[in-house]
C-alpha cells in the first residue's frame, strides 16, 4: 500500500516538473489557434490578424486552423479535448456563452474545460439590406418589413452565430417574426444578400464595413453606441428609438483546461502585444473593430465575460424558443 502510494506521488512529482520544464522551454514549436467558424467569416478575419503579430512576439508561427460546425461548438470541442500544453488554442466570440442555452447537450462546459487567455475585441452589429431594396429610412425598413412579413427573409450565419443571435434579437425587439434563413458561413450568406436572393442580414462590422462602403448592400443600423466613423452615415439603433438592443460581440482566446500557468501568462503576454501593435490596430480600423481595453485583456476578465454572459442570453434565447435538440 505504502509503495503504491510513494509511487503515484513520485509519478505527479515528475508530472509536475515536466510541464514546469515545458513551460520554461514554451513556445519551441508551431502553435494552432482554431477558429470554428467558415473560413473568410469575421472570426477568421479577427485570428489571421492577431496571429501574425502574436506569432512575431512568440518566435513561433500560431497558425489559423478552421474546424467550424454547429454554431462553432465543434471547434470549441476540439480544444476542450487537444493536450493541455498551450500548443491549440481556440479563438471564439460571445457563441461560447450563448451555446450552453442554444444547444443543451453540449460536450464541454465553457467554464471549467478551458483556460482563459484573455478577452480581445469588441465588434458592432450592423443590419443591412440587399442593394435594391427601396428604403431609406428606419421607418421605411418597418412599414416595408410588417407589410410583407410573409415574404421578408434575414439571413445568418447558422445556429449560434454573431449573425442569428442579431436576428433573434431583432425580432424580439421589433415583434415581427421574419422568416430566418441559416447559411453555413457569414460569407456564404453575404454573396447571397448581394445576389439578391435574401432580403437582410444582421452581422458583424468586420464583414459588413467594405460592403457598405462599396454600396454592395445598405446599411440601415449600427448596434455602436454612437456612429461609427468608418460608415458614420448609418445611426444607430437608439437614435431610431430601438432601445434595447445591445449587442457587442466580443472575442476571446482560449486553451484546454490544465493548461500550465506559465504558458497562459506567455499566450497572454503575445495577446496583449498583438492588441498595441500598429498593424493590427491599422487592420481593425477598417473595418471598426476594437481592442478591449487593457482591463479586460486578461484571463480573470475572460472568465467573468462568460459567466456573466450565459446568464445575460439564457432568459432570452429560451424567450425566443431557439434551441437544438
Amino acid at each position: 500500500m505504502m509503495k503504491r502510494l510513494f509511487a503515484a506521488v513520485a509519478v505527479a512529482g515528475m508530472v509536475i516538473a515536466a510541464g514546469g520544464a515545458a513551460a520554461q522551454t514554451y513556445p519551441n514549436r508551431p502553435i494552432t489557434m482554431v477558429v470554428p467558424f467558415r473560413a473568410g467569416g469575421p472570426t477568421d478575419t479577427i485570428g489571421r490578424t492577431i496571429s501574425e503579430a502574436m506569432s512575431r512576439n512568440l518566435g513561433q508561427q500560431v497558425q489559423v486552423q478552421i474546424v467550424d460546425g454547429a454554431g462553432g461548438t465543434l471547434g470549441a470541442q476540439r480544444v476542450a479535448e487537444a493536450a493541455p500544453d498551450g500548443y491549440t488554442i481556440l479563438l471564439y466570440h460571445v457563441g461560447m456563452a450563448t451555446t450552453p442555452t442554444l444547444y443543451p447537450n453540449l460536450a464541454y462546459d465553457p467554464l471549467t474545460d478551458f483556460a482563459e487567455i484573455g478577452l480581445v475585441t469588441n465588434v458592432a452589429m450592423t443590419l443591412v439590406g440587399r442593394q435594391r431594396l427601396p428604403i431609406a429610412t428606419w421607418d421605411q425598413l418597418i412599414q416595408y418589413m410588417t407589410t410583407r412579413l410573409d415574404r421578408v427573409t434575414m439571413a445568418h450565419a447558422g445556429i449560434g452565430s454573431a449573425s442569428h443571435l442579431c436576428a433573434m434579437l431583432f425580432s424580439q425587439l421589433t415583434g415581427l417574426d421574419i422568416t430566418t434563413v441559416p447559411f453555413v458561413g457569414t460569407a456564404e450568406a453575404m454573396l447571397d444578400l448581394q445576389a439578391d436572393f435574401v432580403d437582410f442580414m444582421c452581422d458583424q462590422t468586420t464583414s459588413t464595413v467594405a460592403a457598405i462602403q462599396n454600396g454592395q448592400v445598405n446599411g440601415y443600423v449600427v448596434t455602436s453606441p454612437v456612429r461609427l466613423e468608418q460608415i458614420a452615415e448609418v445611426p444607430t439603433f437608439q437614435e431610431v428609438g430601438l432601445d434595447g438592443f445591445e449587442l457587442n460581440v466580443w472575442h476571446g482566446l482560449w486553451a484546454p483546461a490544465g493548461t500550465p500557468p506559465e504558458v497562459i501568462a506567455r499566450l497572454n503576454e503575445a495577446l496583449r502585444a498583438a492588441l498595441t501593435d500598429p498593424q493590427v490596430l491599422r487592420t481593425f480600423a477598417l473595418f471598426a473593430t476594437f481592442p478591449v481595453p487593457l482591463e479586460d485583456q486578461t484571463p480573470e476578465a475572460l472568465h467573468a465575460k462568460v459567466a456573466s454572459e450565459i446568464e445575460h442570453w439564457r432568459p432570452m434565447i429560451e424567450a425566443a424558443g431557439e434551441f437544438v435538440r
